[in-house]
Parts: structure tokens; C-alpha cells; sequence
């Protein structure tokens, strides 16, 4: 579908944060709910910086119906919400987002509707700020896009390239959110692992866990009593006892979800510093491969209601493709020499 690719014209640098003397109580409305309680907040507290309204979040001063709020809860309509005073420290106002960044996110977009927008995220680019980044896809959207309530549908990995989608409607979100819960919503991978893969079409469903930091970074582990997880393997590719090419169908989107599974099979993904084999990732390094092999490929679902199906799909960016290109040419080699 057609759409301009023109940013709108900056908004002016915000003023100061929002100051409150006292507690606050805010009743939820319809139209906020599904949110993240943490993007509401940063909303609301228009000017707060993101660092003090995680800090909030993490000292219990917000509360939901009286209980304390983790980022990630998602809000209810008539949620009852307490919102502490806004101390002096956090009254220096947003630094404003690099045009830079502006035009890397927009020039990403792969596709636009009323509803939607579909970013083709490039890797190394975060989707929020946070951890030490001021900025990411949605503080640059919102910047461009001032007058829409822009909200992200899902989270990508730092390092993962592909399709992000963005709601451009609060309707729209509660839409998406609803068939992702209800496992509607198919988000299709691309993945090289180590070795070759002999398991066929593998489903792992083994509960993932967050617990604690290593060098500073959140650690999944593989952990009774953890979330729920399910990922779909199945091989496309092979290249000989060195490495496969798979896809990845996940039908939850838990952190980290396919580089835990991955690896928890005896098949780390190339280039995965955290969860990877270091041997395989300075094999892989030889061949070109510079970052890590993670490709969000393909979304697709319908509709609610109209039952119109939608699907948008992006190939392996060039540095990926290469490196798959060099392991089909070794593996022809081989081949020549028997």
C-alpha cells in the first residue's frame, strides 16, 4: 500500500516534565487498555525522564488496584492507578531524537496502513530506549509521527533483524494483542545453528526463566516453573556437519525465546555471544558473519471480523545472505571433490 514517506515536521523541544505535589489515583479508560503499564506511564509522565519512570516501577510507587505494578502488566479498563509524586530530579525534560535515527526508521518502513505500520528493523538498532540507550524505533516514530498514538505490537531482540510491527491505533493494538495471546498470530524466523540438524520438524516447549544478570544483561535459562514457551524448528537448509539453516515459528514471544531454545537442542545460532558457541561464532566470523544470525522473515494473520488475511514478509538482509551463499559454495566443493 502507497504511503508517504515525508516525516512530519518536528515537534517542538517539549517543556518541562510533568510535576505532581501529591499522589495520584487515574482510572484506566477502554482506550488504554492492553497497554504496557511502562509505555502508558511514559506517556502520561510526558517529559519524565525513562530512567526515573522505571525507577518508580521498580520501588512499588506505582500500583495497580492497590498491588505493585510490574513493567510488563498489561492495563484493564478501569484499572485503578496510583501515580506517585514527580520529584525534582526527574523535571529535566527529553533530549530530542537524532534526525538521523528519524530517517534510518522511516526509510525502514515496508509497509502502511490505517492500522499498522510494519518496520523492516535493522539489526543493532534497539526498539525502545533503555539500558543505556537514550533512544530507539518508537521514540524515533513518535518524534516523526507526533499526532499518532503509536504503540509496539512486540519486542525484537537488539541484534535481531526484520518485521516489527507498530500499532497506529489503541484499537488496533488491543486487536494484535488479543490474537497473540490466543496464539493467532503467526511470526515466522530465520536462524543458522551449529551443526547439522537431525531432529526433523522439532517443536520445544521447555519453560524459560529470567533470573539474574551476567555482565550486566538479563540470563534466560531453561527452568521448571518458568513462563511457557513454545518454538517450532525445522531445517531448510543444511551445510554439511557445520551448520543449518532453519526456520523458527514461535507461538509465544518470550526474551530471548529462540536463542535459548536453540541452544538448550545442542544447536546455538551463529553469532550468538550470549547463549552461542564461541568456537562455531570464529568459524562463522571466517565466513563474513559479523553479527548474530536472527531474522524475523515473515508475520502473517487475519483480521478479526473482516477475516482479511494479512501477510508481509522481508528476505535475509545481504550480510546474512552472504554467509549462506559462502556455506553453499564450500559445501559444493566438497561435493566436487568426492
Amino acid at each position: 500500500m502507497p504511503y508517504e514517506r515525508a516525516r512530519k515536521q518536528l515537534p517542538e523541544s517539549p517543556g518541562p516534565a510533568r510535576e505532581t505535589t501529591g499522589v495520584q489515583r487515574v482510572t484506566v479508560p477502554a482506550d488504554d487498555a492492553g497497554q504496557r503499564i511502562d509505555n502508558w506511564l511514559l506517556r502520561t509522565l510526558k517529559g519524565v525522564p525513562r530512567s526515573h519512570v522505571y525507577r518508580i516501577l521498580r520501588r512499588g510507587e506505582v500500583r495497580v488496584n492497590g498491588k505493585r505494578a510490574k513493567p510488563e502488566y498489561r492495563m484493564e479498563a478501569g484499572d485503578e492507578v496510583r501515580l506517585p509524586p514527580v520529584r525534582p530530579e526527574a523535571e529535566a525534560g527529553p533530549r530530542r531524537v537524532p534526525d538521523s535515527l528519524i530517517r534510518t526508521v522511516e526509510s525502514a518502513i515496508v509497509h502502511a496502513d490505517e492500522d499498522l505500520l510494519v518496520i523492516a528493523k535493522p539489526p543493532g538498532l534497539a526498539v525502545h530506549g533503555g539500558s543505556g540507550l537514550a533512544f530507539g524505533v518508537i521514540e524515533a516514530l513518535r518524534a516523526s509521527r507526533p499526532d499518532e498514538p503509536l504503540e509496539l505490537v512486540h519486542r525484537l531482540d537488539r541484534e535481531t533483524s526484520g518485521l516489527l510491527l507498530v500499532a497506529r491505533k489503541r484499537a488496533a493494538l488491543r486487536t494484535l494483542h488479543a490474537l497473540i495471546r490466543d496464539g493467532e498470530m503467526q511470526k515466522r524466523y530465520l536462524a543458522l545453528v551449529r551443526g547439522q540438524w537431525d531432529l526433523g520438524r522439532k517443536i520445544i516447549d521447555v519453560p524459560l526463566d529470567v533470573r539474574g544478570k551476567q555482565g550486566g544483561e538479563r540470563m534466560v535459562k531453561v527452568r521448571e516453573g518458568g513462563k511457557e514457551s513454545q518454538s517450532t524448528f525445522e531445517a531448510v537448509d543444511f551445510y554439511g556437519a557445520k551448520a543449518t539453516l532453519m526456520q523458527v515459528d514461535i507461538a509465544t514471544g518470550r526474551t530471548h525465546q529462540i536463542r535459548v531454545h536453540a541452544a538448550w537442542a545442542n544447536h546455538p545460532i551463529a553469532g550468538d555471544d550470549k547463549y552461542g558457541d564461541r568456537e562455531f561464532n570464529a568459524q562463522m566470523r571466517e565466513l563474513g558473519l559479523e553479527r548474530m544470525f536472527l531474522h524475523a522473515h515473515a508475520v502473517s494473520f487475519e483480521w478479526p471480523g473482516s477475516r482479511k488475511t494479512f501477510a508481509v514478509s522481508v528476505p535475509l538482509p545481504p550480510e546474512l545472505a552472504g554467509v549462506v551463499d559462502r556455506l553453499a559454495t564450500s559445501r559444493r566443493k566438497r561435493s566436487r571433490r568426492r
